[in-house]
């Protein structure tokens, strides 16, 4: 029996870029890995809804995204396995589903557009009823599910609703009914992308003769050849048009009924086969998405706060050095300026850095600032001993420019105390003399000079 691959569903594209496109990868087998994988998965997904670390800001910006995990914990404890249809308007998708059911479940119409939002019904499987056969795979319930389609007019919402429901869901069957369009191909792609259990359904395959069956099918399997495994493609006739007077076998004529025989069979196999190793799969990876964008946004969060306390620092930095008629006093004031910035910046990145700690990280980003800006301290000294030597006289004349060099120094030393702490305490591989030529490049210092002298003529002028 094959056991889970971890990171399955990563590898699609992988073999494809290395040229092993011609055929998509062999989804994960079952076993009792996949049951632990399963209840793993589950763990993980209750310590995020749960996790108190997130800040309220980041959950009421994910909250869709949140619940969306809590409905897949509740599936999972459940044990429910998930199969949605998916396309575009018209294609067959409820008509689909009705047959797999063996009764009229969900609403059709010979109008598009007939269905709105999320269908649900229970599946007993090929025989019907077939309690004994779900009760094998260990699973409480196989839910069928329908969706709107993605090409209605107007229906930006229910083409969303509809690429949700397929995100969650364990097994998604693409439902087409001919050569696939841009959209199709689009949706397929993106689905591949996401999707460990993947089926490709022409639908009204009696609308075709059996040469052209073979056609639209030999053509769907290369253009999807690095997207879905080709016995994933299969021909239905889920609901078939009435025969026509004289019709001949073969023409596209009417079968008795419903003509999904392979399609029911290979579901039943894939979920007899893989149901739990797919619901482990699908949980996993919809809870490492979800990571994702939770640590994403923390970390502009952060940022966004950084950046407003390290303008508030460069601002007063700036005015105290400016309005400061005390020689030399100012540069002194300013250094414990920039060490109580340097302690709340640590607090934003989760650390509680001590006025000791502060004080030594900054004489190491200074240390480097004197190496790369020299012309800075070169004339933040000549400001203060023209201070002296006119005992302040000339401080209107030097306010501005003195306190716009302060506040462009607070600012390279806020972005070092950032790059420091978003990096856990450490400069990483580049050291900090390599931090600091980065950051001074990405900075345009006569932009931000002029700027700080405009804000501060502004704020010191009666």
């Amino acid at each position: 029996m094959r056991s889970v691959l971890p990171g399955w569903p990563w590898k699609r594209r992988a073999a494809a870029d290395a040229g092993d496109g011609e055929r998509a990868p062999e989804p994960p087998g079952a076993s009792e890995e996949s049951v632990q994988r399963l209840l793993e998965s589950h763990s993980h997904l209750n310590q995020l809804l749960e996790d108190t670390s997130i800040p309220s800001s980041v959950r009421a910006e994910l909250a869709a995204e949140f619940d969306e995990l809590q409905t897949i914990s509740e599936k999972i404890s459940r044990e429910e396995i998930h199969i949605a249809v998916y396309g575009r308007v018209g294609v067959g998708k409820s008509s689909l589903l009705n047959a797999l059911l063996g009764r009229p479940t969900f609403s059709t119409s010979p109008l598009h557009g007939e269905t709105r939002e999320e269908g649900r019904s229970a599946w007993a499987g090929p025989a019907g009823g077939a309690k004994e056969a779900i009760e094998e795979m260990h699973v409480g319930q196989v839910v069928l599910i329908d969706t709107p389609g993605i090409d209605e007019l107007g229906g930006e919402a229910r083409e969303e609703l509809a690429h949700r429901i397929a995100r969650r869901a364990d097994i998604v069957i693409m439902v087409c009914e001919g050569d696939l369009v841009e959209k199709e191909l689009d949706a397929l792609q993106t689905l591949a992308a996401e999707k460990h259990a993947l089926l490709l359904v022409l639908n009204k395959a009696d609308h075709y003769t059996e040469r052209e069956l073979t056609l639209v099918i030999e053509r769907l399997r290369e253009r999807t050849a690095a997207l879905v495994r080709p016995e994933h493609i299969v021909a239905v006739s889920a609901d078939p048009r009435p025969a026509r007077p004289g019709e001949r076998a073969g023409s596209g004529a009417q079968a008795s009924g419903p003509d999904i025989g392979t399609l029911r069979l290979l579901l039943w196999d894939l979920l007899q086969r893989q149901g739990k190793a797919l619901a482990a799969l699908n949980a996993a990876l919809f809870a490492s998405d979800l990571d994702r964008k939770v640590a994403t946004r923390i970390v502009e969060a952060r940022r966004a706060v950084a950046s407003r306390i390290v303008r508030n620092y460069c601002i007063s930095k700036g005015l105290l050095v400016a309005a400061n008629p005390v020689p030399v006093a100012d540069l002194l004031a300013a250094a414990g300026i920039d060490i109580a910035m340097v302690a709340h910046l640590g607090e934003v990145y989760g650390f509680r850095p001590s006025r000791r700690e502060s004080a030594k990280l900054l004489v190491t980003i200074s240390a480097q600032l004197v190496a790369l800006m020299g012309a800075y301290w070169g004339a933040n000294v000549l400001s203060s001993l023209l201070k002296t030597a006119s005992a302040g006289l000339s401080t209107t004349l030097t306010a501005a420019a003195q306190g716009a060099l302060a506040w462009y120094a607070t600012l390279v030393t806020g972005r070092m105390a950032e790059t420091w702490f978003a990096g856990g305490k450490s400069w990483g591989s580049r050291g900090p003399r390599e931090a600091a030529r980065e950051i001074l490049a990405s900075l345009d210092r006569e932009e931000v000079l002029a700027r700080a002298r405009d804000e501060i003529t502004a704020r010191l002028r009666p």
